[in-house]
């Protein structure tokens, strides 16, 4: 297979992983808006919870970026994009724990920032679900 044929293949493979686990953490989000803030609140109380999530988002990142670092060919980027943002939020969260745990705290008491934020987790989702699942490019 031709590299750029290989490389629309893993970007949609990746999609197809992303989109839904996006999609299904946006409905969650908004189902769960009441809780969110009590579980923020939990996780931001627990150094070794953010180590440990920092240490999966790491992983996430690198598996993505390691087979799909684009930079071009228009919506390709957005996974790469994201698994770039995994890796510096998943270094971010091993090596500075105590600064993450006030910045979740702080994010978790905003209800309207729990709606938005829901709402463009679905959407993104939506979007590379469409893409991986749907779209011919």
């Amino acid at each position: 297979m031709p590299a750029k044929g290989r490389t629309v293949a893993n970007s949609k493979l990746i999609a197809g992983f992303m989109g839904p686990l996006l999609v299904a953490m946006g409905v969650a989000m908004l189902l769960n808006r009441d809780l969110f803030p009590a579980m923020i609140g939990q996780i931001a109380q627990s150094y070794a919870l953010i180590f440990l999530s920092g240490i999966l988002s790491l992983l996430a990142g690198i598996a993505v970026v390691r087979v799909h670092n684009v930079w071009t060919g228009g919506w390709r980027i957005v996974v790469t994009v994201l698994g770039w943002l995994a890796i510096v939020g998943g270094l971010a969260r091993m090596w500075f724990p105590q600064i993450a745990a006030p910045v979740a705290a702080t994010l978790g008491d905003s209800a309207t920032g729990l709606v938005v934020g829901g709402l463009v987790v679905l959407a993104l989702g939506a979007f590379l679900s469409y893409k991986s699942y749907m779209s011919d490019t």
